[in-house]
């Protein structure tokens, strides 16, 4: 055994004390796998005197995290406080340091990444982010290293698991969102804010770095096209039972002709497809390859156990570099800046659900205005109500630029009351 390789870490909240805990907990294993003992040197925090989930040596903690990642003792510092600043600034200055760097900071990557990533670059140091997706899934490394020899096509993906387990119990037990939303936050799975997993914020950052990663551009967050799951209904539930489909948040990014199109949002998804059976708070990322074909990564996207795993992993293989004078892969951005579909082009099938009257040439007037924007209709069902009907529709493939037309159009028809519910329609052989 050499040296120990001293180790700081950013914050000891859920994943931080999970970290911790590891690192502690496992010392012998993980020396033995990385080829030198890893030493929890120190750990920055705001309150000192907070109880922790985690029992740390005497001395470890302290509240000047900038210390921390410009100690010359440190060699690999983990930032797992989440967040813009002060992540950004401390991770730069860490780089700057010639400290080694691991980071479970989605949101940081998504936004700021090419600033982070061109840091730890310029200085020649280790960045790996393995926790900052889906949890203690390993996605980036496999899409990394497994698949460099390939050419992704697709990534499809459950990467919420606050709006997977929501939209499992509307499933399952025939709950309102507004019931299963409260379900999950008492059980722990919300923030006290909940806007960021269920107006698709969080699934939008993970998004951005797999896209990153797949299709070798920087895509940010801003360049994802985002919905949630607000609006979801219990009939839309029972609608898409009846028609063979499971409800789920999506996070889809493809590539074709050189251009990204990437986009979260709820969609209808067959039974018979992988992602349909993905229940609860797990978490599954669909990777189509040019030649792999297709392949689905399952496990649990978060937690602090499972996203810790993650984190300590990266650390392990930061050691082993360290002692043999390696390099792990950075940056694979060498496009640059993605060049980004405009949303209105992609193609997509939609489940359209119209509240109209009930009289003669109703149906035919709403078939005429998908025809006129040359959007077949797949299939049809009404249901009528004494003045009033519904009419179920799930279209054929078309841009969504026309489908937006389309439904302005139907709104302005005198004999359609409303377009109660539309839902993109995904993982059929059109789409």
């Amino acid at each position: 055994m050499t040296t120990p390789i001293r180790v700081g870490l950013l914050g000891c909240g859920i994943v931080g004390a999970a970290t911790a805990r590891i690192l502690l907990e496992h010392a012998d294993e993980l020396a033995r796998r990385a080829g030198s003992p890893i030493e929890l040197t120190r750990v920055a925090v705001r309150d000192v005197t907070k109880p922790r989930a985690v029992a740390l040596p005497a001395g470890t903690l302290t509240t000047d995290a900038h210390a921390l990642v410009t100690d010359p003792a440190i060699d690999i510092v983990v930032e797992v406080i989440g967040g813009i600043e002060p992540a950004r600034a401390l991770l730069i200055a860490a780089a700057r340091n010639k400290k080694h760097i691991v980071t479970a900071n989605k949101e940081l990557l998504a936004t700021l990444g090419k600033e982070v990533l061109g840091a730890a670059e310029t200085a020649g140091v280790d960045l790996l982010f393995e926790a900052s997706v889906a949890g203690g899934i390993p996605i980036i490394r496999p899409m990394k290293e497994s698949l460099a020899g390939d050419r992704v096509q697709r990534v499809l993906g459950i990467v919420n698991g606050t709006t997977n387990y929501i939209l499992t119990r509307m499933s399952e037990t025939g709950e309102t969102f507004a019931e299963a939303l409260g379900e999950a936050g008492a059980l722990g799975y919300t923030e006290l804010d909940p806007s960021a997993d269920v107006e698709g914020y969080d699934a939008a950052s993970k998004l951005a770095i797999l896209a990153s990663i797949a299709f070798n551009a920087r895509v940010v967050a801003g360049d994802v096209q985002r919905e949630g799951i607000t609006q979801i209904s219990v009939t839309d539930m029972q609608a898409a039972h009846e028609l063979g489909y499971e409800i789920k948040l999506l996070a889809v990014a493809e590539q074709e002709g050189g251009r990204i199109s990437a986009r979260v949002h709820p969609a209808m998804v067959p039974k018979t497809h992988p992602l349909a059976s993905v229940r609860d708070v797990f978490n599954a990322v669909f990777v189509e390859g040019e030649h792999a074909g297709e392949l689905m990564f399952l496990g649990r996207g978060a937690g602090g156990d499972p996203t810790a795993s993650a984190v300590v992993g990266d650390i392990v293989e930061v050691a082993r570099n360290m002692l043999t004078g390696a390099r792990s892969v950075g940056c694979t951005c060498y496009h640059s800046d993605a060049s980004i579909r405009p949303p209105g082009e992609v193609r997509m099938r939609y489940y359209v659900v119209l509240s109209v009257l009930d009289q003669p040439g109703v149906l035919a007037a709403v078939a005429g205005v998908f025809a006129r924007h040359t959007i077949s209709i797949s299939s049809v069902r009404q249901e009528g109500f004494g003045d009033e009907a519904t009419l179920l529709l799930i279209t054929h493939s078309g841009s969504e630029g026309r489908h937006a037309e389309i439904f302005c159009e139907l709104e302005a028809l005198p004999s359609v009351k409303a377009v109660t519910s539309k839902m993109r329609v995904i993982g059929t052989a059109e789409g």
